[in-house]
């Protein structure tokens, strides 16, 4: 059996802090459903009470960097409704209720690239959209992925493309690479790649 990643030491620092210097005065529901929007009314420090839109702590993301044994990175190009555009990631996915990270990535592992990995890699979490968002993303690394079949749902159009490392590095360095957490992916992994001789 294949033994759990050991959880990034910044994982746990992703939860709210002690001190809440903003006091909720009300709170609603501008939306409902699978991304719920919020619109509060708040106090801040200074007295001034203001109306904040965002999405509430809770959802999770897993991002995943895929290596096969022979040290080439999977990535799919993915088209994005909001933006009209075709874009280059890492592969990710929600974190459904119950579902601890593991099982989320190996999910959309095989799901986006029918991909299976011998070795997990915790890599940091990240806030996504700190402002308007209480969303958290946490990063792996997937090695020794061996490819088969994918499972892609049925409103997702997705190319999977295997690419040596280095270039997928060029990419990330010229700027080709435009979604934000894949490309913060990409940077978390790359520290590990390199002291395992793969980059």
């Amino acid at each position: 059996m294949i033994p759990e990643p050991p959880e990034h030491p910044n994982w746990a620092a992703l939860v709210p802090g002690g001190v809440q210097p903003w006091k909720t005065l009300s709170s609603r529901v501008l939306v409902d459903g699978f991304r719920v929007v919020l619109e509060d009314r708040v106090q801040t420090p200074s007295g001034a009470e203001v109306r904040y839109q965002y999405r509430p702590r809770g959802p999770r993301a897993t991002f995943v960097l895929p290596v096969t044994p022979e040290g080439e990175a999977v990535l799919i190009r993915q088209f994005r409704y909001p933006l009209g555009a075709t874009v280059w990631e890492v592969v990710a996915g929600g974190v459904e209720r119950g579902e601890d990270l593991l099982e989320a990535a190996r999910r959309e592992l095989a799901e986006e690239v029918g991909g299976v990995a011998g070795e997990w890699v915790a890599l940091p979490g990240f806030y996504p959209q700190p402002s308007i968002s209480g969303v958290v993303f946490y990063s792996m690394l997937a090695l020794g992925v061996r490819l088969g079949d994918t499972a892609h749902e049925e409103g997702e159009v997705i190319e999977r493309v295997t690419l040596p490392l280095p270039e997928v590095y060029r990419m990330l360095e010229a700027g080709e690479i435009h979604d934000g957490p894949s490309s913060l992916t990409l940077w978390h992994a790359r520290r590990h790649l390199v002291e395992r001789g793969l980059l």
